[in-house]
């Protein structure tokens, strides 16, 4: 498979949609090096198979971590890097000459579409999580590094987080929504989270991870109390883009 290439890729389980596949082979061909790069999506449902993955292909340069195996991978790498530190997950491996250094490309990703969305972050901003998966842990970690005020939105409140009923009462105060639930994705696009929308205005900005349908209900609803609104396709593009910096820095 590939042998003569230098290969990446993707594992988690399952693996049915992948945005990565798609866009790093049409990224090969725009570049002019599909010749020598190939991307191949590695079904892996037991964690435990992960080294066995670069002993079978030592042309392996790196690879991209979807769910689950976004925190079981930690025990088999050499190194992590800060993102993935601060996050606690990991997302992109890079095979540094036989080291396996881990990275977490969502922290980047996020960080750099929310700076583009807000351009000026205010001092003192305070954000409402919803969620509390693999993808809130890099948001928050991400916001935590802008130094913005993160409190978490979950179903069950409990010492991390609070539940939807007690975030209406806090709403007014949280400039910024993040959903980092899978609330509102095609299909099933008629559902958003539970929260008090008729409070917000002009002054808010709602962030959905979710790009499919590229207006959810969530931002819908922020959209028509005049709050600004951005989905998570640019964050997607721009992880995507990390990884490939990051193998081949």
């Amino acid at each position: 498979m590939h042998n003569d290439k230098k290969l990446f890729g993707l594992i988690g389980y399952p693996l049915t949609h992948s945005f990565s596949k798609k866009y790093f082979i049409e990224k090969f061909e725009q570049m002019g090096i599909s010749d020598s790069h190939a991307y191949e999506l590695f079904e892996m449902q037991n964690p435990n198979d992960f080294p066995k993955l670069f002993e079978e292909n030592s042309n392996l340069q790196g690879i991209n971590i979807t769910i689950p195996h976004k925190q079981a991978v930690f025990g088999f790498l050499d190194g992590l890097d800060k993102s993935a530190e601060q996050v606690g997950a990991v997302n992109v491996v890079k095979n540094d000459d036989g080291k396996l250094i881990g990275y977490n490309s969502d922290f980047y990703g996020f960080q750099r579409s929310l700076k583009e969305f807000m351009v000026d972050i205010p001092k003192g901003l305070k954000a409402l999580v919803l969620g509390n998966g693999g993808a809130a842990k890099a948001v928050i970690a991400a916001l935590k590094d802008l130094e913005i005020e993160v409190t978490l939105v979950s179903r069950k409140a409990s010492e991390i987080a609070i539940d939807y009923e007690k975030a209406k009462t806090v709403i007014s105060d949280h400039k910024l929504i993040v959903n980092c639930t899978p609330l509102g994705t095609y299909p099933k696009t008629d559902y958003s989270p539970d929260l008090a929308y008729e409070k917000l205005n002009d002054e808010f900005y709602l962030f959905d991870l979710v790009y499919n349908p590229p207006v959810t209900q969530f931002l819908q609803k922020g959209k028509d109390h005049g709050a600004s609104i951005k989905n998570g396709y640019d964050m997607l593009v721009y992880q995507a883009e990390k990884s490939w910096e990051i193998w081949n820095n």
